[in-house]
């Protein structure tokens, strides 16, 4: 039989949650090596022995607010897979998605890839970004496996090279926006869509695929 968690245990990891969300803003801002408990008691209406008393250190707080953020984008493209019904759909459902999140939540992008950077670095940090990570990966292959199901055609890469390439325009595409390119979010999507036509078989307007080549 299952144990049900105390109401202590069950409040606190609420009042961590609640904490980690309301920081999430100044991390995002302020980045991994400019951020201390401190520095996000100054710039949030918590007290720094609040912050301290529910999270042990710096490392702690962020790992905590990157996890809950990117569990609310796997749900978005999980929502996205679960309505589509065509391929132009779920295309346009994924790719729409990836622009809108890139054009209005790129700080928040921009800290995952510094906490994901600071991995290669910080042994402490490794274990939960690979999780992150994972879950990310994972969920790339459910809209894989869904244009799968919708074509008939098998996903012609493993999953872990397939969420690199998809990873790998995105973050490009971060960079480029953050750096002020103002094709960058377009060109992101016009290339998710070619990557997604030699994957998965799904035809690609010349339009878009002509624009994607010469981005």
């Amino acid at each position: 039989m299952a144990i049900s968690p105390r109401p202590r245990d069950h409040k606190f990891a609420e009042r961590r949650s609640e904490l980690g969300e309301a920081a999430l803003q100044t991390l995002a801002e302020l980045g991994y090596a400019r951020t201390s408990l401190r520095e996000i008691a100054q710039n949030s209406e918590f007290s720094h022995g609040v912050l301290h008393y529910y999270f042990t250190d710096k490392l702690d707080l962020i790992l905590c607010s990157v996890r809950q953020y990117k569990v609310r984008c796997v749900k978005r493209y999980d929502e996205v897979t679960a309505t589509a019904t065509t391929c132009d759909e779920l295309m346009d459902g994924f790719v729409s998605a990836l622009g809108d999140t890139l054009r209005t939540e790129a700080p928040l992008h921009r800290l995952w890839y510094d906490l994901r950077a600071q991995s290669l670095f910080e042994e402490a940090f490794r274990a939960d970004v690979a999780e992150i990570d994972k879950s990310l990966e994972k969920m790339i292959w459910r809209v894989l496996s869904r244009f799968a199901e919708i074509t008939g055609e098998p996903v012609r890469l493993p999953s872990s090279v397939a969420y690199a390439m998809f990873d790998g325009l995105f973050q490009q595409g971060l960079s480029k926006h953050l750096s002020g390119d103002k094709k960058a979010v377009a060109t992101m999507q016009s290339n998710v869509r070619l990557v997604l036509s030699q994957l998965v078989g799904v035809p690609v307007p010349i339009k878009r695929r002509r624009h994607a080549l010469t981005a």
